[in-house]
């Protein structure tokens, strides 16, 4: 998707003012696959696009920082849009899947083979994407099988067991929340909902803010303290969480090191404006 991030004093409701308004390429996929490549990963994006400059803009970015595009040009969608809108410290978002709800199986190749791969939960939890998002868990040939909660109030709408059920069930061994959407998936927060979605999964992790993250990685319980840092904007910061986690541990490194890496890309993220990181390292 393309983020749209308007940031202003106070909005005149039907006038105008002036602000801070910024264009920049995103969406969870997106984001976590970049971060991941700044990690050292070999990264690849599938998904759809619109057949206009926001799809190219997405398409260009993704190769400027060493992820593969591999992406469908709809010709009868535009490419999906988020509006941010930033007002007295107060966040409000707005979201046009666009394209994005036009992703079918067909777009997906055969089989996804990697050593991690990530499916975001805005798949799973929206028809008519539903199918898209458990036939790329299904192809899925990796040694992680990822799933982003991704949002609480659509994981309400959707069912929480229903979501469990369709994703453990089609083969992910991976779940990736923030507090909030472990709660509304488990009724537990913090170390307790990972424990309880440990049940299910081979590995869970719970983002818990400037907490830090708990995960529970084959039924060992695993923590890692966030970085002290001066909030900017964290959007985009859980994307990275995962591109990382997932990066690390794909390259063999340690669940603990793995998490604690995931942190700190997640605390570059929220200290600044950016969702994304301007070179790859």
């Amino acid at each position: 998707m393309v983020d749209v991030h308007v940031e202003s004093p106070m909005l005149a409701r039907g006038g105008d003012v002036h602000g801070h308004v910024r264009l920049q390429p995103a969406g969870t996929s997106a984001n976590a696959a970049v971060w991941a490549a700044w990690d050292g990963a070999s990264t690849r994006v599938l998904g759809r696009v619109g057949e206009d400059l926001a799809g190219r803009l997405l398409s260009e970015s993704l190769l400027e920082r060493g992820v593969d595009p591999v992406l469908t040009f709809d010709v009868e969608a535009h490419s999906g849009t988020m509006l941010v809108m930033v007002e007295e410290g107060e966040r409000s978002m707005v979201a046009d899947r666009g394209a994005n709800a036009r992703l079918q199986p067909d777009d997906l190749p055969p089989t996804l083979e990697a050593g991690a791969v990530l499916v975001s939960g805005y798949l799973s939890l929206q028809d008519p994407t539903t199918d898209a998002a458990i036939a790329a868990i299904e192809r899925a040939r990796a040694r992680f099988v990822a799933v982003e909660a991704s949002s609480w109030p659509l994981l309400e709408a959707f069912g929480p067991e229903r979501f469990l059920a369709l994703t453990s069930g089609a083969g992910a061994d991976t779940i990736l929340a923030n507090d909030r959407e472990a709660e509304v998936l488990t009724g537990r927060s913090g170390a307790d909902a990972a424990r309880a979605l440990g049940e299910r999964f081979r590995v869970v992790c719970v983002k818990v803010g400037a907490e830090g993250a708990v995960m529970a990685f084959e039924g060992a319980l695993v923590r890692a303290p966030s970085e002290p840092i001066v909030e900017v904007d964290p959007t985009g910061a859980g994307d990275a969480f995962d591109g990382v986690f997932l990066s690390a541990l794909a390259r063999g490194a340690e669940p603990e090191k793995s998490l604690q890496r995931a942190c700190h890309a997640g605390s570059l993220v929220a200290a600044s404006s950016q969702t994304w990181p301007e070179v790859v390292a």
